[in-house]
């Protein structure tokens, strides 16, 4: 066996020839000296048969479905016949089907996140055709409502918000473009190689527009501090946030633990995370001083003329502010001479001084004084003085409002121009103690599927395109897998790999491993397109399971990871809230544009360090969007989503924790969000059906529930409205001011009694 110390070498020399590969040397180096590299004793790691054969850093293999021959008919599409043969090695077998009303239920919110309208139920139940189910599907992928579903989905992962988190929470301006362009680009069906490099790369794309350079929003996404204690280990606090999340997010590997020490548990070590650290190190923040800035974006041609006429405009409009300067200059001696005026001789002392010369007190006269001395002034021009002064404005108005067209802005990163910055090994992960240099390149254990650099292009070291060329190549063993991983764990509630961002040797095993290469396969095979792998995962049978529990199946596998039935979950707050307004007809469809803010109580905006800040006005028809478009403030979650367990915007969140906690039930029977969306739902029963109880029960269960009531059903409602309306007679005979209509009210608390049913919440 091999020393310890001839494998450490062994590494870095594989590391040099990856950063050849990945970059070209450090140009900051100077020309007589060779910078010295990091210890391999301290800073690499041994790399054993077994780290490079983990299961998740192996080559994609050609993977065949299983021929089976007991419940062969119960196969619809290959994922059926790995998970049966799963079930049949443990003695299993499938759970029944779900009825075709639950599966259109079930179908519609995972792929919209929104429940099915009683005339789409009726259409779907009267097609006998045996294709009746592709065409659901079909149209649900081609709703927009896919990209709004799943790019809420994507949002988590990326650790997407609105605001920089930390005391002041300011605004990212313009960060809204990225959740459009995710949303836009899943309705699409972008290839998610192409979805993958231009989040890593848009800018640095030859091709490179607007689209492409906003996807880079990705890289921007993390909290930031606009007042560090020390802006050095700022800068790579935040750097280690993009490694942390790219790496996370497209690898499933936590590199960003090897910060600070050779990984514990994986194969991956502070050379390998420095080396990523290269890659990403040339990207700078667009500020002033500490505030931050979006820039222009657009094809290199469009910024290119862009920065040309808004550089003309700007000198036109400098020409005539210079002549007017000498025009008003020319008046203003004037009147210093001749003095026509009413102000003391300290207010004409402080205004002919120049405003740099002035003390405290002159400036503040000058300013409680100055439109009365601008009065003076204009009263002493001549004609030909006031015609020449209003040429100059017009002329001046017309250049700025004929100027040029803007381009949109987004809040990305840039790399400056000049050569990239020397790369440090850091000891400890303290930027202030560096330990070695190193150059671009990929973890080691990974390095069989090292793909050849791009060189650098005269606008950008091309590092962050070379890192989504080797990510996307084919014989990547990681991207494809995550990616079809996060598509079961949308659909099923759990990956096959249930660490969705860890798929090294301390995450999970997968459940299924050789249904997740065959997935990851069938996602190449389709050219990286999304769609076609959501279209085999609902139409499997597998997907189309009842979810009843059945004790035999649950004493052999009680966690159902073997999934012998569909597991029976919570929607999320977005799913839940969209819902509430798409039943009670007062969701608003609009698409894209910046985020809108529902209504917050006073008492919450007051508990802010900096009560209301960043909190826009209340607008119902605005706040009726879909629930992806609401602002998303890091110090600040709209309580109905923190009650059900919102992301974590702080870091990449692979999975939501789903709580059952007291306030839940409380906010949706007493929160003025559920309770005004009520008498929405009551007024819409009454608008649609008229004023008999029994049609407004049946209308209710079909738009809540996706059914009909049943006799036992309406009976309840029937008696609960009636006493509903009788307690609420009673108590207007005692007030001095009668209440509302008491058979509407009861109608409205009906309706809040179906939001709050485990039927409206859960998928069954």
């Amino acid at each position: 066996m091999r020393s310890l110390i001839g494998i450490c070498l062994a590494a870095v020399a594989v590391a040099t020839l990856l950063a050849c590969r990945l970059g070209a040397a450090d140009a900051n180096a100077p020309a007589d000296a060779t910078p010295a590299p990091p210890d391999p004793d301290v800073y690499a790691i041994r790399q054993t048969d077994d780290d490079r054969n983990h299961w998740a850093f192996r080559p994609v293999p050609p993977v065949q479905p299983p021929t089976l021959g007991r419940q062969a008919d119960w196969v619809r599409n290959p994922i059926d016949s790995f998970i049966l043969q799963r079930l049949h090695e443990r003695g299993m077998s499938p759970s029944p089907a779900a009825d075709d009303r639950t599966w259109l239920r079930r179908v519609s919110f995972d792929l919209i996140g929104l429940p099915p309208t009683p005339e789409q139920v009726d259409e779907f139940l009267n097609d006998t055709s045996p294709n009746a189910r592709e065409r659901v599907v079909d149209r649900l992928l081609a709703d927009t409502g896919y990209g709004v579903r799943w790019g809420r989905r994507w949002l988590d992962v990326v650790r997407y918000a609105d605001t920089n988190g930390y005391e002041r929470d300011g605004n990212k301006p313009h960060v809204w473009r990225y959740r459009d362009y995710v949303i836009d680009s899943l309705n699409a069906d972008k290839p998610f190689d192409r979805f993958l490099t231009e989040q890593l790369a848009g800018d640095e794309l030859d091709d490179a527009n607007a689209e492409s350079m906003i996807a880079t929003t990705f890289l921007r996404l993390g909290t930031w501090d606009d007042e560090p204690a020390d802006p050095l280990v700022d800068r790579y606090d935040q750097l280690d946030d993009v490694i942390g999340t790219v790496s996370a997010t497209f690898l499933g590997l936590t590199l960003r633990c090897a910060r600070c020490h050779n990984h514990k548990f994986e194969p991956l070590s502070q050379i390998d995370y420095a080396r990523m650290l290269a890659v990403f190190e040339p990207l700078k923040r667009p500020q002033r001083d500490r505030e931050e800035l979006d820039v222009a974006v657009g094809t290199r041609e469009e910024r290119t003329n862009y920065s040309a006429a808004v550089a003309r405009r700007d000198a036109a409009l400098q020409s005539l502010r210079d002549q007017l300067k000498v025009l008003d200059d020319q008046v203003r001696e004037r009147f210093f001479r001749n003095k026509p005026t009413q102000l003391t001789a300290e207010a004409i002392e402080a205004h002919r001084l120049p405003e740099t010369q002035r003390n405290a007190a002159q400036k503040k006269l000058a300013k409680e004084t100055q439109k009365q001395f601008d009065d003076d002034v204009a009263k002493i021009r001549t004609a030909d003085e006031q015609r020449q002064r209003s040429g100059f404005e017009s002329a001046s108005q017309a250049i700025q409002s004929s100027g040029p067209t803007e381009l949109p802005r987004a809040y990305i990163l840039h790399e400056p121009a000049g050569p990239p910055p020397v790369t440090q090994v850091f000891r400890r992960g303290n930027p202030t103690t560096p330990a070695g240099v190193v150059s671009p390149g990929i973890p080691v254990v990974l390095s069989g599927t090292a793909t050849p650099a791009l060189p650098p292009s005269d606008r950008a070291t091309r590092h962050r395109l070379s890192l989504a060329t080797w990510m996307t190549d084919a014989k990547n063993p990681l991207v494809s897998r995550v990616i079809v991983n996060r598509l079961w764990q949308g659909h099923f509630g759990n990956g096959l790999v249930g660490t969705e961002n860890d798929f090294g040797t301390a995450g999970d095993a997968p459940t299924h491993p050789e249904l997740l290469d065959w997935l990851a396969a069938e996602l190449l095979r389709n050219g990286w397109r999304l769609k076609p792998i959501h279209k085999l995962i609902v139409l499997s049978n597998t997907y189309g399971q009842s979810s009843v529990r059945r004790e035999d199946a649950e004493k052999l596998d009680t966690a159902n990871d073997l999934l012998w039935r569909f597991p029976y979950r919570r929607l999320e707050a977005e799913a839940i809230r969209d819902a509430v307004l798409a039943v009670n007809g007062q969701l608003n469809l609009k698409m894209s544009g910046p985020g809108m803010f529902p209504r917050i109580a006073p008492e919450v905006l007051a508990g802010q360090s900096r009560p209301g800040a960043g909190w826009g006005a209340f607008d119902e028809r605005e706040a009726s969007r879909r629930s992806v478009f609401v602002f998303v403030k890091r110090s600040l979650v709209v309580p109905e989503f923190e009650l059900l367990d919102f992301a974590d915007t702080n870091a990449s969140c692979e999975q939501r924790p789903v709580s059952t906690i007291p306030t839940q039930a409380l906010t949706l029977l007493n929160g003025e969000f559920f309770n005004q969306q009520a008498k929405h739902f009551a007024e819409r029963l009454i608008r649609d059906t008229g004023a008999d109880p029994t049609p407004q029960i049946a209308k209710a269960y079909h738009l809540a529930l996706s059914r009909p009531p049943t006799s036992e059903e309406v009976a309840a409602a029937l008696a609960f409205l009636d006493r509903q309306a009788k307690r609420l007679r009673d108590e207007a005979g005692t007030a001095e001011q009668p209440s509302a209509d008491p058979t509407k009210l009861a109608l409205q608390a009906l309706c809040l009694v179906l939001y709050n049913l485990n039927e409206f919440v859960y998928v069954d």
